[in-house]
């Protein structure tokens, strides 16, 4: 069995933001070799997310609207969390939003459904950030 180890950096100028990761995954699947296992994909930090949509615009605000319903940035004094930092509303976001996907790896390509597509949603932006992608596989 093979594996493969690829980090993506991130540095969004704004706060949140959805970024389609999915022909980076891809690009490190073919540099891989690999054509059957398993991709993770890994947000690296705790106030970021990887989940697995689809890529439509309209989704897109409805999940930035669903989340600021669940945990509002603001006031940032409602949160325990805060104090050195404003973020507390980005640790409970990205705890729904989840930390990582696993996608099927079948001959030499990610075994997607209908529209599938992989997002980095960064949720306190503003500095560099990571995503781990790891592939084993034959």
């Amino acid at each position: 069995m093979k594996s493969y180890r690829k980090e993506l950096f991130f540095n969004l100028p704004q706060r949140r933001g959805l970024v389609n990761i999915t022909r980076e995954v891809e690009g490190a699947l073919r540099e891989s070799g690999i054509r059957e296992g398993f991709v993770l994909v890994n947000a690296m930090h705790i106030t970021a997310s990887v989940f697995i949509n689809d890529d439509e615009p309209g989704l897109h605000r409805d999940f930035e609207a669903w989340l600021e319903t669940l945990a509002p940035e603001k006031p940032y004094s409602r949160y325990a969390h805060n104090g050195f930092e404003d973020n507390g509303d980005a640790h409970l976001k990205r705890t729904v939003m989840g930390r990582e996907v696993v996608v099927a790896v079948t001959d030499g390509r990610l075994d997607f459904g209908p529209w599938e597509q992989i997002f980095y949603y960064e949720l306190d932006g503003k500095r560099q950030k990571r995503v781990l992608i790891k592939i084993i596989g034959e």
